[in-house]
């Protein structure tokens, strides 16, 4: 059932309009029952929120690197684009796990880059879309991911709560990202270990760092934050450091150069 978004204006908006349909379109394509035996078939998941706490516990910042070839705001950010290759660079680079975009009309995603990027490597793997549905999360569990995003700006507190346990059930870890105050009560409502705040406002796609600090002082010490979008330097990086946050989601600055990994590397070991 489509949970509705009455005040969700702009760009998100139009995202979950189109993924709506999109899911209708897969459902023809291929049933749930199928997707079920598929990540029925899959082998356990590789742990993404235990491999961020490994990195953490060992003094070392937890970075979940991106593979992104667009995205609505900016086009096409990376033309080389060969995920396997990207996650090679990562893993190389000291990558605690991957995120991966699937969503195909607005990031140039597809679900083929997210089983490549992992079949590649050794690391947890997240599955980036605009998740509204169950069918969804049993794609993810179907494709190998270990991890699944669920933005609370997408779905109602009650379908959020739905499709979070949902995903647990399928053995996935869950990623619930927030924006704002209002968004982050929700998210607290759940038992969840990580939290995501995003800088980027989703609506208008505009970027602030400020969100991140705005949001930590209301989320107690036993949850792992992680801060979305707008890591553009190494001072980016020690400034959230230095305010105790240590995960970190970052993909277009590394998408940007030519050796992803080794640019990881420099931006988290300064």
């Amino acid at each position: 059932m489509k949970p509705v978004m009455s005040e969700t204006p702009t760009i998100l908006k139009k995202i979950i309009t189109r993924k709506w349909e999109e899911i209708a379109e897969r459902k023809a394509r291929i049933s749930a029952s199928e997707l079920e035996r598929q990540a029925e078939l899959q082998p356990e998941a590789r742990g993404f929120v235990r491999a961020l706490e490994a990195k953490i516990a060992a003094g070392e910042a937890a970075v979940i690197a991106e593979i992104k070839k667009a995205s609505p705001s900016k086009g096409v950010i990376r033309e080389d684009f060969v995920p396997s290759e990207l996650a090679q660079s990562y893993q190389a680079g000291g990558a605690a796990c991957l995120s991966v975009l699937t969503d195909e009309d607005f990031f140039q995603g597809c679900d083929a880059y997210l089983q490549q990027a992992r079949a590649a490597v050794d690391l947890p793997v997240i599955r980036k879309d605009f998740l509204v549905d169950e069918y969804q999360l049993l794609e993810a569990r179907a494709m190998g991911a270990d991890c699944v995003l669920l933005i609370v700006a997408a779905l109602t507190a009650e379908r959020l709560t739905e499709l979070n346990q949902f995903a647990q059930d399928l053995g996935l870890d869950v990623l619930v990202e927030v924006h704002d105050r209002a968004e982050l009560d929700i998210a607290l409502t759940l038992p969840n270990k990580l939290i995501g705040i995003n800088n980027r406002n989703l609506h208008t796609f505009d970027v602030t760092l400020d969100t991140t600090f705005a949001l930590l002082p209301h989320i107690g010490e036993e949850r792992l934050v992680v801060t979305e979008s707008g890591i553009l330097s190494p001072a980016d990086v020690k400034l959230m450091r230095d305010n105790q946050v240590n995960a970190f989601l970052v993909g277009e600055a590394f998408m940007r150069q030519s050796n992803p990994g080794e640019s990881l590397r420099e931006f988290f070991t300064r």
